[in-house]
């Protein structure tokens, strides 16, 4: 068992650089002009009336030349289709639609219907866009055989543990998701962060066959337009000025009913990388678990059980550590620390959650 999680520790380290090693330290230079492609801002959204003054600040902030925004009200309860019609008046480039379905896949479908562009962009409504987020999002698409660009989403805020716990764990979401997207197997991505083309939606029929299920429009949309046209048709950008910040989950419930509705959709994607990647997380966090029997293998055991988790913890540091600063975001040794001896706990309460099966989201639940 000592000589198992020596090699495990090293092997667990040298995996984590590899794949930072992967992550692109600067963004690309396009000179696009971004005049020349339309495109249309989609953002479903429902029970959003605490984020609509915030979110109108970040459309004021889009000086993208040819735009339109659609606001498309998913049945919203608050009364927030009030007040989007209302702040609407102020901008012509935005138009508010009221879903007459039920979800968010039918909201972006009713979007994409009535969106003239033919580049769909699509976010949510707790999001901040950086600067020239439009443009880098659409610059892109000037290769005709581009048919999808993903970007990075992370979570905003770092004035408590659970916020930076957050980010850390985000950085390795999007480890991940740069290395299957750069090893031409696309993963999953963000709807948060997403463009894709209008003929391209339309060519995989949307989202036929995956409707019946709550979440999920972002990956089930990769995988149909990747297997349509080719892994290469999709691209991602994994960049500091092509990151979407969302806001952080307020407590560890729903955090973790969050991840549950995320991790709940392996089984419908009918793919072994997909299910392989998500089992495979979990066993590893078992292993690490498991490590406690160390203790009971006396005073070597208990320095070999210290120098594994050290290992642990300094290889999250290193790899997620250096996305984390790619993306602008600095943690300290400290918050590693607290987060790698969390992290294995959080996992497997997940697994068990996305077992069951069972979640709530915007009032609805599946």
């Amino acid at each position: 068992m000592i000589s198992f999680y020596l090699l495990w520790t090293l092997c667990y380290f040298v995996l984590l650089r590899w794949l930072a090693e992967k992550w692109p330290r600067k963004s690309q230079k396009t000179g696009f002009d971004q005049g020349l492609l339309a495109v249309a801002l989609l953002i479903p959204l429902r029970n959003e009336a605490e984020n609509l003054a915030k979110l109108f600040q970040e459309i004021q902030k889009i000086d993208y030349p040819a735009i339109e925004i659609l606001l498309i009200d998913d049945r919203s309860e608050d009364g927030s289709f009030s007040v989007l019609k209302e702040k609407a008046k102020q901008d012509d480039r935005i138009k508010v639609l009221q879903n007459p379905g039920v979800g968010k896949k039918s909201a972006l479908e009713f979007g994409v219907e009535n969106a003239r562009a033919e580049l769909i962009l699509c976010s949510d409504a707790d999001c901040r866009f950086p600067e020239d987020w439009v443009g880098k999002m659409v610059s892109p698409f000037s290769d005709p055989t581009i048919q999808m660009v993903c970007g990075p989403v992370i979570s905003a805020g770092q004035n408590t543990f659970f916020q930076r716990f957050q980010q850390i764990e985000w950085a390795s979401i999007l480890l991940i998701t740069q290395y299957f997207f750069a090893s031409k197997k696309p993963l999953m991505c963000s709807g948060a962060n997403l463009t894709y083309r209008r003929s391209a939606f339309f060519a995989v029929k949307g989202y036929d066959q995956n409707r019946q299920y709550l979440s999920g429009d972002d990956e089930f949309l990769l995988k149909k337009i990747s297997a349509a046209f080719g892994a290469k048709s999709c691209v991602y950008l994994p960049f500091f000025d092509s990151t979407v910040l969302t806001q952080p989950q307020l407590d560890f419930a729903h955090l973790v009913n969050q991840r549950v509705r995320w991790a709940g959709k392996w089984k419908a994607h009918r793919d072994w990388v997909h299910a392989f990647s998500a089992l495979g997380s979990f066993l590893i966090q078992g292993i690490w678990l498991a490590s406690i029997l160390l203790l009971g293998l006396g005073a070597f055991g208990i320095l070999v059980f210290l120098t594994v988790w050290v290992g642990k913890i300094v290889a999250e540091k290193s790899a997620l550590g250096s996305v984390l600063k790619a993306l602008g975001l600095r943690l300290s040794f400290a918050d590693f620390v607290k987060s790698g001896l969390l992290h294995p706990f959080y996992v497997l309460t997940v697994a068990v959650g996305a077992l069951r099966g069972k979640f709530e989201w915007k009032g609805r639940f599946n």
